[in-house]
Order: structure tokens, then sequence, then C-alpha cells
């Protein structure tokens, strides 16, 4: 029916009233001939009475219909007034008709047939305009809402695929045009009324349906493979959105608001091993675990993580006032809606600088396992301030890593960078003096296990890209990128925050733990990525009516092209198959502590120069052809030249 009302609903007006025109030439007749039966009680016998009240019928319906306009409604928007107008004409219809037939009297035509065939022809036309108008305007809302919906595809055919469709069918907010799925043998075949498609079709069904979206319904399907699907989609210019991973399935059922926009995470790196439950318990459980830097990017997901295990205590130390009352909120919500409400939640503003209150807080609650996250890593931030970055990033781990020595703390873990592999900045020579630290107290008669879990950059951290370039593509662009073959490592909060309490569960002392970021990532492509998954464009010279603009700024003081995780080419494997171990050289306790307290003393007398010079020589893989651009230094400089002039 819907196949045969689509074409009325397409038709030019003019065409729709000559089709009512016909229907009532019809149905004058047909009401005629159902008066004669009526009034005469037999089908045949009265053929010269029935033509003659036929043609008199037509002649004075059809222009009385004309002028009242019953011709020129549009039914499928018709309301009481339509019906008022049919009243109307048929009433003047009727007296005229009753008058020849009834009144004056034509031979062989009964008189009361003046009076049944007005009737009938009322019964007629109204019952026709009621039920066509009822059609077409079922029919012509049900377009009009297919039309406000969203034309998709989802794009997988399996259990996922065939639940999330069930979910659209209920929802209203999508119209499911078809399936895509990679298995040859479902091509063609149909799950309820759907058809199934190859991904070859892809581009002629975007094209013929309008689609808007393709909805992925892979959650079991190898990075590697939404990978390529991704790189099929993106000259296609169609959003795409996905459902959540398999552990968010296992309750077996889809809902239409678990779809989430696609996001860069789900297009990086490789695939995630899953988490190891004895290494995560093995620090942790029942255990006092203090988190420095805790309302930081690393320091904040360590937190979500050690909470999920379940210690008997979790100490939140961190500098930030604000940062620390987010996350200890977000913490003891979380401790509620797990069930872990005996696990004891502190939050402590200090810094790990403030060797007395570290001491303090250590002494206090017989902390078992730190995990020290406490850092300043924004590379220029840091070059533009040396001394607070090393105060921070060297004495703030020195600080606390003897206090954990004094009072016998079992397993003290760092996070470290892959910027302090042959560091060309003073952020990543402090982290790896840093290292050298906790290598050197580790080889010294001690209770404490000290590690070190070093990897690249994070998805969302406060020093990663992504953050900036999400921001830059709302603002309409243009994202700016340092230099086009810049490359880094890329790994997702979580997974780092994982691998960091599993890697430092292994440990037995002095280790360099190395987590497997996957293959570096050109930062130009990621750019090019994000703004294709915000369905826009790159605008270049080859696309001057592109969305975004990507520009190439220059690198930043401090920045390297390409970053290393390993300062030596032995890595071992470890039991873990994302964690490998480094065997890399250090300085002995009793010289970096000389070096140390020289480091001190450039500090305090505010001598950058010689407190870079004293990082190149602990740190000889440092290597830096840039000045020194210590913004006080700067400034204080620029002051004693003005005076002396």
């Amino acid at each position: 029916m819907r196949k045969v009302i689509a074409p009325l609903l397409r038709m030019p007006h003019t065409g729709r009233g000559l089709l009512a025109l016909f229907a009532d030439i019809l149905i004058c007749p047909i009401s005629a001939w159902l008066a004669f039966y009526l009034r005469l009680g037999e089908i045949s016998g009265f053929a010269a009475g029935f033509h003659v009240a036929s043609l008199v019928s037509l002649a004075i319906a059809l222009p009385i219909f004309y002028v009242s306009g019953l011709y020129s409604v549009i039914l499928r928007h018709a309301t009481w007034n339509v019906l008022i107008d049919i009243v109307r004409s048929v009433v003047i219809y009727g007296v005229v008709f009753a008058f020849i037939f009834s009144v004056v009297g034509v031979p062989g035509v009964p008189r009361t047939i003046g009076l049944i065939q007005p009737i009938l022809l009322f019964l007629g036309i109204g019952c026709s305009r009621a039920i066509v108008g009822y059609w077409l305007g079922n029919t012509y809302r049900r377009q009009h809402r297919d039309e406000s919906k969203i034309s998709i595809l989802i794009y997988g055919a399996g259990a996922s695929g065939r639940q999330l469709a069930s979910a659209i069918s209920y929802s209203g907010a999508f119209r499911l045009v078809g399936f895509v799925d990679d298995a040859p043998t479902l091509r063609g075949r149909r799950l309820g009324n759907v058809r199934i498609h190859g991904p070859d079709e892809l581009s002629a069904l975007i094209r013929k349906h309008d689609i808007e979206e393709v909805l992925l319904a892979l959650p079991s399907a190898p990075r590697s493979r939404r990978n390529q699907i991704m790189k099929l989609l993106y000259d296609l210019d169609i959003r795409v959105r996905t459902l959540p991973g398999l552990m968010d399935l296992a309750s077996g059922r889809v809902e239409v608001t678990d779809l989430r926009p696609l996001e860069i995470e789900d297009l990086l790196g490789r695939n995630v091993v899953a988490p190891d439950p004895i290494l995560l318990a093995h620090d942790i459980r029942r255990k006092t675990v203090l988190v420095t830097g805790a309302g930081g990017s690393i320091g904040s997901e360590l937190c979500r993580q050690i909470l999920q295990v379940q210690p008997a205590t979790l100490l939140l130390v961190e500098s930030s006032e604000f940062s620390l009352y987010s996350i200890n909120q977000e913490l003891e919500k979380a401790a509620l809606s797990q069930g872990a409400t005996e696990v004891s939640i502190v939050p402590l503003l200090a810094s790990v600088r403030e060797t007395r209150r570290i001491d303090e807080i250590i002494r206090t609650w017989r902390v078992d396992t730190i995990y020290h996250a406490a850092a300043y890593k924004h590379v220029p931030l840091v070059e533009h301030n040396p001394t607070e970055g090393v105060l921070n990033n060297v004495f703030g781990t020195l600080s606390t890593a003897r206090a954990a020595h004094r009072h016998g703390v079992a397993k003290f873990v760092l996070v470290s960078t892959d910027k302090a592999v042959r560091p060309t900045n003073i952020m990543g020579a402090s982290k790896r003096i840093a290292e050298m630290v906790l290598q050197a107290m580790a080889e010294e008669p001690t209770d404490t296990c000290f590690t070190m879990v070093r990897f690249g950059n994070v998805l969302g951290s406060s020093g990663s890209v992504v953050p900036l370039f999400r921001r830059q593509i709302e603002e309409g662009g243009p994202i700016t990128i340092t230099h086009r073959d810049i490359n880094r490592y890329f790994m997702t909060i979580p997974e780092a925050a994982q691998l960091v309490i599993q890697a430092g569960a292994m440990a037995h002392g002095g280790e360099v733990f190395v987590l497997d970021m996957g293959k570096p990532v050109r930062i130009a492509d990621l750019a090019r990525n994000m703004v294709e998954l915000s369905g826009l464009t790159i605008r270049d010279h080859n696309h001057p009516d592109g969305d975004i603009e990507i520009h190439e700024v220059g690198l930043r003081p401090g920045e390297k092209l390409y970053e290393e995780l390993l300062i030596g080419d032995n890595p071992e494997m470890t039991s873990h198959p994302r964690i490998m171990k480094a065997n890399e050289q250090f300085i002995p306790l009793l010289k970096i502590n000389d070096e140390l307290e020289l480091m001190m003393h450039a500090i305090n007398d505010d001598n950058a120069i010689l407190l870079k010079e004293i990082l190149c020589r602990i740190v000889p893989e440092y290597n830096t052809t840039s000045d020194v651009v210590d913004w006080v230094g700067i400034r204080r400089a620029a002051i004693v030249v003005d005076s002396e002039l």
C-alpha cells in the first residue's frame, strides 16, 4: 500500500485533483444505481431511468463540486472544514436533483430516487475523501518521520549488530537502511527486513540512501581491523559511532544510548592485553598505598585502578587543592558504587619537595607501597622554568624515596617517561636523573624495593596534544603542530596505569621497566585523524574548501622529532607481553649525591646555566643545542642591561 500511495504524494496538485474528479464520475452513477436497487428491490429492469439519473447527477454534481473547491483540497491535511464543504456542496446538489426527479418528475425514474441518491452520493463522496485522506495522511506523516530520522548503516551483522538493530527499532531515532558485514556468506541475506551488504557496496549505499552515520557493532574486532574499516570510511565523509567493548556488553543487552562517537583512542596503539589480577593485587590488596600527584592524569587513574583492587588505605598526596578535592570526591563516589566502603581514602595536601611533610605522612600511616607520579612534565614550561622543574622532578623524587627508605616502605614505583631517554630537554634530563637516583639507592642495603616504569604519551593527559587538538577543532581551527615529521608513542591512560601497577609487582629492585607502546604515531596524522573523526575535512592547497587547517609552528625549545624508550639495545622480556626490562648504566649513590649537592647550590643561586651544565654531566646522553631560556634569568639580565644604559 505504501508503494501505491507514495507516487500519489509525489504527484502534482493538478493531477491529484483530476483523480478526485475521476472518482466522482464513478461515484455519481454508482450511487444512482444503488438508489434504484434500494427503491425497486431488483438489480435489472431500470436501465432507461438509471441512465437519465446518472447523466443528470454528473451534470449537476461536477460543476457544483468544482465551484465549491472540492478538487483543490489537500486531502492528507483534511480537517472538519472539508467535511462542511462536502455537506454544503451535496445539499445544494440534493436540492437541485430532488427538484428535478421528486418535484417535477422524470418518466421511468421513481420520485424517491431524488431523495435516496443524494444521500448515497454524500456517503460515497464523504467516505472516499475520508479513506484517501487517512491513507495519504498516514503515509505522508510516516515519510516525514522517516525523513527526520538519521539514516544509518550498521557495520557488523553478528550478535551485537542484531541487538543494536533491535534497540534501534524501539528508539525511533534512526532509520536503519542496511547491514554491512565482511563475511561473504552473509552477503545478500536479510536480518528481519533489512538486507546485508558487503563492504564494497558502502559507497553506493551512502549515496543512494543519503546515509548520515555508520554504527560499528564490532566490539570483539581486532584494533587493526577497526583501523582498516575507518580508512575505508574516511573518504566517504560519514560520521562513525561505535559500541563499547565486550566487557561492557557482558550483560548481553545493547541500548542505543550505549553508542558513542568513535574516539581517537579506538584507532591508536594495539589490542589491550587483559590485566593479570594476581599482579594487580600483589602490592595493593589490603595494604596501605600512597599515590603522589594523585590529582594528575596518571596519578588519578592509578587511584581509580588501585581502588578497584581494594587496598586497606589509599593516601592521596597532591599539592593542588582543587585537583585533590576533585579526585577525592570521585573516589568516594566510586567506593560507594563498587561496594568498597571499607577502603579508607585519605586526601592529603602536600608537596613532594616538603621533606618533613612527606616523612610525617609515611611514618603516620606506615605505608606499604608508593606510586610516585608527581612531576612537572610539560616540556616547554619546564624548559622556561628549569630550577622549579628540577626541584620537583629530581629533589621531590629524592625526598620521597629517602622517606620511603627510612620507614621501610616495601615498594616504591616511579612513573617515568620516554623523554628520559637521550633527553634533549630539561624535563627529560630531570626524569632520567630521578631514575638514576632510584637505581643507585636500589644498589644500597635497603628494605625498600625501588623500581621505575617508563612509557610515552598517554591520550588525554595534561601534557598530551589530544586535548589541545580537540579544543582547536571545537574553535574551528587551525590545529597547530610543531613539525610535520614529529612522532610520539601513545597509550590510553587506563592501560598505562594498569601496566605501571603490574610492572611494579614484578620488581625486585633497581629495574627500569619499559612499556610496549606499539608503533609511534606521526602527530600530523593524529591531527588529521581527529579532524576526520569530527566529521570535518582538512583545508590545504589541494582542498581549499576544507574546514580545519593544520599550521606548522616549529619545534619548541628542548623538543625533538622522535622519542625513544630504551637507552641501550638489550631489553629483556618479562612474563607480561607488554612489559620489558631495560639494562641501563647509572652513577653510584655517593657520586650522584655529590652531584645533587652541587645541583642544589646552583638552584639556590638561581644559576640556570650552571644547573644545565650539571645535568649534562650527570646524564651523558643529554643532547641539547638550545640556549638556557629561563624566564627569570632572562628578565633579570634585561633589568641589568637597562640599568647600565
